[in-house]
């Protein structure tokens, strides 16, 4: 065993041997790596995480408050609150169309992350292939890779919009194929996909007998059209995991507090591995999300009014920097090509922290066809937005001169 100093001054052997090969192998996170390199530096604007620069709306605080002065301390239901359990059946049938039964087809979850990790948990037998139109979320390989299962990529492009396309699926399926992980709206891109775009992808999903995880985190942030869930295809619903949450719409990112549905013998599979892991959500965070689903919507629409604002001024101010940028359906981020300056994402995201004081993440971070783009979250003040350009604008003035 390697002898290391420890802070004591004592020997100590190192721990590394006792650890897992497949958990040493797999790289930190390209975001949460890349912005170790911020620190405390405060002249720096940060276009990175993924984050509401707003707070929790004001009455569901309050409600939270309120539940712990009464001493709703418990556990709840493995499930959820049977209350906020029908209360999401209600929500995604008025605003998705698709009805959920409360009672077995929905699980309450800690977080969006954590229903995508009870669905591949639940659904990968060691081997199986997971196919996963990429540029994606950083999570969805390593915690594929952690269940046992092959994380299988297939590249998107910007001048398609980042959208899936029925001849890439077809083409990446092999016999192993098992699951199909979508994300739409897209982080990092911005994309979304109509009701048309769907079909032909439901085709090969039924023709390859596949089962989908559909990552809807940001179904809410739509800016010129409708979110159309891949569960309301005709024939997906049964196919389909839903995942969501209230993160992202909501702003609730710290309480952690999100949902999955399907059907109900997925859903009992993965409520297994949930009641012995995490055995509930936060009660606190249930009644907060409760009561943002019941009277926050309003406070909803005008979070999504003023990231549009933010898209709007993103986007052009990109394009007037010289930088190619794809207009973002959804979510809140950009996704520009940085390759007019003759950098790889990693080489530009480095001296523009160093040298232009704004962080963004490298769009390799998101995997296949990252290289040559950057992602920018436009969830912060226009202020801080307006800023940020002028900064990156000098910096490219700079490369380009």
């Amino acid at each position: 065993m390697i002898m290391n100093e420890s802070r004591t001054g004592q020997q100590t052997k190192s721990m590394n041997s006792y650890l897992a090969p497949l958990v040493q192998q797999i790289a930190p996170s390209g975001i949460r790596k890349f912005f170790d390199l911020v620190g405390e530096n405060k002249d720096i604007i940060t276009l990175g995480v993924g984050e509401p620069d707003f707070v929790t709306p004001w009455h569901m605080r309050e409600a939270c408050v309120y539940s712990l002065e009464r001493g709703m301390t418990s556990y709840t239901s493995n499930a959820g609150m049977p209350e906020l359990r029908e209360e999401i059946s209600r929500y995604l049938e008025d605003s998705f169309q698709i009805k959920y039964d409360p009672k077995d087809e929905i699980i309450v979850t800690v977080g969006g992350s954590e229903a995508i990790d009870l669905a591949l948990r639940a659904l990968i037998t060691p081997g199986d292939e997971i196919l996963i139109p990429e540029p994606c979320y950083v999570s969805y390989s390593p915690i594929t890779s952690i269940g046992g299962g092959i994380p299988v990529g297939i590249e998107t492009f910007a001048e398609n919009d980042f959208k899936l396309t029925a001849e890439a699926l077809e083409a990446s399926i092999t016999p192993r194929s098992k699951v199909l992980i979508l994300c739409y709206p897209s982080n990092p891109t911005g994309a979304t996909m109509t009701y048309e775009d769907w079909l032909p992808i439901a085709e090969v999903v039924e023709k390859h007998d596949l089962i989908v995880i559909s990552d809807e985190i940001y179904a809410e942030l739509t800016y010129n059209q409708q979110h159309v869930s891949f569960a309301a295809v005709p024939g997906m619903m049964d196919r389909t995991i839903l995942v969501s949450g209230f993160s992202k719409a909501f702003a609730m990112t710290g309480w952690r507090i999100g949902y999955t549905c399907g059907h109900p013998d997925l859903i009992s599979a993965m409520l297994k591995i949930h009641q012995y892991t995490v055995m509930c959500a936060p009660v606190m965070a249930q009644v907060a999300a409760l009561e943002g689903l019941r009277n926050g919507m309003e406070e909803k629409d005008r979070m999504v009014d003023s990231y549009n604002q933010r898209r709007r001024l993103v986007v052009q101010g990109l394009r007037d920097i010289g930088l190619e940028c794809h207009e973002p359906q959804g979510a809140f981020y950009a996704f520009p090509s940085i390759t007019s300056t003759g950098l790889s994402s990693e080489e530009f995201s480095q001296r523009l922290l160093v040298e232009g004081k704004v962080a963004a993440v490298p769009g390799t971070a998101f995997g296949l066809g990252g290289e040559g783009f950057i992602r920018c979250s436009y969830a912060t003040s226009v202020a801080q937005l307006t800023e940020a350009l002028d900064r990156i604008g000098r910096f490219v003035a700079k490369l380009k001169g």
